[in-house]
């Protein structure tokens, strides 16, 4: 039987109520502006192992495409707790790494349900001093949270350890939603002279206007990735107070080559080259989309990065 909340985003899409016409400013990407993302998907890609297999680093082809990794703690059981690992890479970042697990599309529904799909404050003990007026989906509040302190502390021992002054974040999906509240949340707890860089594929709305534009302003290097028909990016719908940030970057064809990829300007770009004026209703999303393939790489899956799992 179909949720609540799928029928209530369905019906949201199609009968939205008539917002203020946004941005559809696009600009296509060249193949060197798009091969920069491969890196940060090739990590949120492994994100999908278990932990016991990111600690030591001896998961299949995806830890095999990232050699000299240095894992400094993992964790998650990839059911209540999504899988998450940070450590340091030498091979393409040379920073600091945090990534989280994702959820397969028939799994997603659940999360994002009739029970938890309600705007919430930010913990104040986990996001100190922040303006009252953000909110965010409680749901992935409550999958981010579980995990937070177990990170903040294997970052700082990765940093200590390495001296790296640089943290990168990724994930997709709902692991997507979880590293955009790291992005916020982090540097709240590490020092000053810390910095950043942030990329997230298939991310889902995670909180409202006054969110998306905390993130604009303060979240730096920050990116989002969308793919073609994919669904999922315009749930929860803006009808129930959810915007997403800006910096999208949206797949229109598979692959890396000039114009395979547009970049967004704007919350929630209308047009046709970005995710959510590509799928206006939920009907007319393609689930298969969601995995990817975020230029040559896939998510889903612990199998191999670069073939659908």
């Amino acid at each position: 039987m179909i949720s609540a909340f799928v029928l209530a985003s369905i019906l949201a899409s199609i009968y939205a109520s008539p917002y203020s016409r946004r941005d559809t400013t696009v600009t296509p990407m060249t193949a060197a502006e798009e091969a920069v993302y491969t890196p940060y998907a090739l990590f949120a890609s492994v994100a999908f192992c278990p932990a016991n297999q990111t600690i030591d680093w001896s998961c299949s082809a995806g830890c095999s495409s990232i050699p000299g990794f240095v894992p400094y703690g993992s964790g998650g059981d990839g059911d209540i707790t999504q899988y998450w690992y940070v450590g340091y890479d030498p091979t393409y970042f040379n920073a600091v790494v945090v990534a989280h697990q994702g959820t397969d599309v028939s799994q997603i529904f659940s999360i994002v349900n009739d029970v938890t799909f309600l705007l919430a404050p930010l913990n104040p003990l986990l996001y100190p001093d922040l303006p009252s007026t953000l909110l965010a989906h409680s749901g992935f509040q409550g999958s981010h949270d579980r995990s937070a302190l177990d990170v903040l502390a294997a970052v700082k021992t990765a940093m200590a350890a390495t001296n790296s002054t640089h943290v990168v974040i990724t994930g997709h999906s709902l692991g997507a939603a979880i590293a955009l509240l790291d992005a916020v949340y982090l540097p709240l707890h590490l020092p000053s002279g810390t910095t950043f860089s942030t990329a997230v594929f298939g991310l889902l709305r995670v909180g409202n206007p006054a969110f998306a534009s905390y993130v604009d302003a303060h979240v730096t290097n920050f990116a989002h990735i969308t793919n073609k028909k994919d669904g999922i990016p315009i749930l929860p719908p803006r009808l129930f107070g959810y915007a997403h940030p800006s910096n999208e970057k949206h797949i229109v064809t598979s692959g890396l080559e000039d114009g395979d990829w547009y970049a967004c300007l704007g919350q929630d770009n209308e047009n046709v080259n970005c995710s959510t004026g590509a799928v206006p209703t939920l009907l007319m999303g393609n689930a298969s989309d969601h995995n990817g393939p975020y230029g040559i790489i896939y998510m889903g899956s612990c199998s191999n990065p670069y073939q659908r799992g």
